[in-house]
């Protein structure tokens, strides 16, 4: 090891050191890594035993498979039609209008298809095991025109794929990803050589694909792709409904209780839906600012919002307000985002403690705190004060921060 990486080494050690054994949050913290690992040793069992009864179950039908060709018997004909069934809806866009009859292997296929499909649809059926010949009786068209049987859009038919082209990838085929991806990323830190570096990005890419078991263009966050992470959270809230539902309405009073949103500001917008202009605390202390719309309000139960368009991380929520039979208030919150990075994005958020999930959880509890008790954290992103202040002075309102202050 060179000086200089012992150097890096070193620092790193320290400012781990200081960051873990602060006397003021040194405790806090190393209770979430504790958290944070007996959490992963759970999911690690929970995963291994998936993979061990996905394993024998798999080796089960190979052995089922096997005996029935060292000692072939009959098909029942019921057996072989539900067969044929199963297999033909991979093979066709209108699976439904194939009606299949089975009697002493023989199958035969009737009602509408369309011409395109009918060689694959022929080819799939023969190559069933238990079937000796395949009857033709369908009624081939070159377009649906108004054939009922062939209304409706078709649903794209990928027919028979191996495991690692399906979008979800079997637990043993991730599993075995897992294994292939950390052996050649290991493999390629150790050579001195692009071919090396090549082989740790390749190894990496498929490590991150089969623990995710996202589709890689959603992995990395490329194409017009749906929204990669989902986050979800539940909370129960000792305080009314309208009191739960004013104080989240009043988003510009955010940042008096909530440690990761800095600033809220209204748009002025003549569209339909009101705007906001957002500023939260990203990670390594950065700022990020969006505009999100807000898509529903219905009073004491529903908010809903998404970003406007070019917004650097695209995201979309809803927050719904239940009231209990004991005058509490159960909060579900939804939020779907795009990361920078797709999904490899969220995962060195997650690393840092900045993804949203961790965010959300952090000032709902806040929230909670502040609702119950009427004090805002000491920890929030700006002191209650102040912002009042701010606010006057921005022409956004004189009311004090105590009239929004909830009954403990």
């Amino acid at each position: 090891m060179n000086r200089g990486t012992w150097t890096l080494l070193s620092a790193g050690i320290g400012a781990a050191a200081m960051y873990y054994f602060d006397p003021a949050r040194g405790r806090h913290r190393r209770a979430l890594v504790r958290d944070r690992v007996v959490h992963v040793r759970h999911k690690a069992q929970h995963e291994l035993g998936v993979v061990g009864r996905d394993l024998r179950n798999r080796a089960i039908g190979t052995t089922a498979s096997l005996r029935s060709l060292l000692h072939a018997q009959p098909v029942d004909d019921h057996v072989l039609a539900d067969r044929v069934r199963a297999a033909i809806g991979r093979e066709v866009s209108h699976p439904a209008s194939i009606e299949v009859h089975a009697h002493d292997g023989i199958v035969t296929l009737s009602g509408p298809i369309l011409a395109d499909e009918v060689p694959r649809l022929l080819e799939c059926v023969r190559d069933i095991r238990g079937v000796r010949d395949v009857e033709d009786r369908l009624e081939v068209h070159t377009e649906p025109g108004h054939v009922p049987g062939l209304q409706g859009e078709p649903r794209y038919r990928p027919g028979r794929r191996s495991a690692f082209m399906q979008t979800n990838w079997s637990p043993t085929a991730r599993a075995a990803a897992t294994l292939a991806g950390a052996a050649a990323m290991l493999w390629g830190l150790g050579r001195r050589h692009p071919g090396g570096a090549l082989a740790s990005g390749a190894g990496l890419v498929l490590l991150g694909r089969a623990l995710t078991n996202i589709e890689l263009a959603r992995m990395l966050g490329l194409g017009d792709q749906s929204l990669a992470v989902n986050v979800q959270k539940t909370i129960r809230i000792h305080a009314p409904v309208e009191t739960v539902y004013r104080t989240w309405c009043d988003f510009e009073r955010f940042p008096t209780f909530m440690k990761h949103v800095v600033r809220v500001r209204r748009v002025p917008d003549r569209g339909e839906h009101e705007r906001w202009r957002w500023t939260v605390r990203a990670a390594l202390g950065l700022e990020l600012t969006f505009d999100a719309m807000l898509t529903e309000r219905e009073e004491n139960r529903r908010l809903a919002w998404h970003t406007v368009d070019g917004a650097l991380i695209r995201h979309a929520g809803q927050v719904q307000f239940r009231d209990n039979a004991d005058g509490s208030t159960t909060i579900d919150v939804k939020l779907v985002y795009d990361p920078i990075a797709g999904a490899f994005g969220h995962a060195i958020a997650r690393l840092v403690g900045a993804d949203p999930k961790h965010q959300l959880d952090d000032d709902l509890l806040r929230m909670k705190t502040y609702l119950e008790t009427g004090k805002p954290p000491h920890d929030a992103a700006v002191r209650t004060a102040e912002h009042h202040a701010e606010r006057r002075y921005s022409g956004n309102g004189s009311a004090g921060p105590d009239e929004m202050r909830p009954s403990a």
